[in-house]
């Protein structure tokens, strides 16, 4: 149960629209929309308030560039910090096909590592998408991310939902198994899961909190996507749209933070909320 003493997160709603990532990947679309919008509006909200432009950029964990070229499209610095090279050449292919190769930069690094590739305090937003399940301490991750803004600045983390996970378990018929990620410290279903850890709300929340940000929206991701049929949303008309729609409305809304695949959090600097 949520802490009634904690103020409301949802401050910022994503709007049901269609998604403007990467209109070419309507599929890929159910995946990302949700996050898009949030992120988008946040960083619309930084442009104003520092009275620049372009702003600067850090993707930990970035990989390829799901999130950084569509930034740098928007006319932002994009740094992608990732310890895959092969991950980073294709972040160079895909910022030259996408016409912004001179906003993206990709760097060779980790989380824990952050500092020796990259400056603290030099990004006016940072993005932390699907890297806490991984690391080894989630805790001091997040602090080189949030050591990494600027006064005023933004944070996105995105990062595994425990209640997907066994929700998903549950409805394709592997009971044991979702039980037994109920009640595992990680939130792992067995040791064929390929997930290291998953988090609920309320985890993700005091982490962001406990590293010095206020919490300035929470929403849950892939609430419904994964669960429909594929065949359904490629060949139904207006199926994709209807769908990005529900999402879009149920994002925000805490009952169903505890049954979304992942879940996106939007911290934010003190000077950034404050008047």
């Amino acid at each position: 149960m949520s802490d009634p003493m904690r103020p409301p997160v949802s401050h910022h709603r994503p709007q049901p629209t269609s998604p403007r990532s990467d209109p070419s990947r309507p599929r890929a679309s159910l995946r990302t929309a949700v996050v898009w919008d949030v992120l988008k509006d946040a960083l619309d909200r930084r442009v104003k308030a520092a009275g620049r432009e372009s702003l600067d950029v850090l993707d930990t964990g970035g990989g390829s560039g799901n999130f950084a070229v569509p930034v740098a499209r928007l006319g932002h610095r994009v740094t992608v910090v990732d310890p895959s090279p092969n991950a980073l050449f294709a972040l160079e292919r895909r910022a030259a096909e996408a016409g912004v190769a001179d906003r993206v930069q990709g760097v060779q690094g980790d989380a824990h590592g952050l500092f020796d590739v990259v400056e603290r305090g030099g990004y006016d937003a940072v993005l932390c998408h699907g890297v806490l399940e991984y690391v080894d301490d989630p805790a001091e991750g997040l602090r080189n991310a949030v050591g990494a803004l600027r006064p005023g600045g933004v944070l996105s983390l995105l990062a595994a939902g425990l209640g997907g996970a066994v929700l998903a378990r549950a409805l394709a018929g592997h009971f044991t198994e979702a039980r037994h990620a109920l009640g595992d410290p990680d939130g792992r279903w067995g040791e064929g899961d390929p997930v290291p850890r998953r988090f609920t709300a309320d985890q993700l929340t005091d982490l962001v909190e406990g590293a010095g940000l206020r919490v300035g929206g929470v929403h849950g991701v892939r609430v419904f996507a994964d669960l429909v049929p594929g065949v359904l949303v490629d060949t139904e008309p207006g199926a994709l749209d209807a769908l990005l729609k529900l999402e879009a409305a149920a994002a925000e809304l805490a009952a169903f933070h505890s049954v979304a695949t992942q879940l996106h959090v939007l911290g934010e600097t003190r000077e950034s909320t404050e008047t």
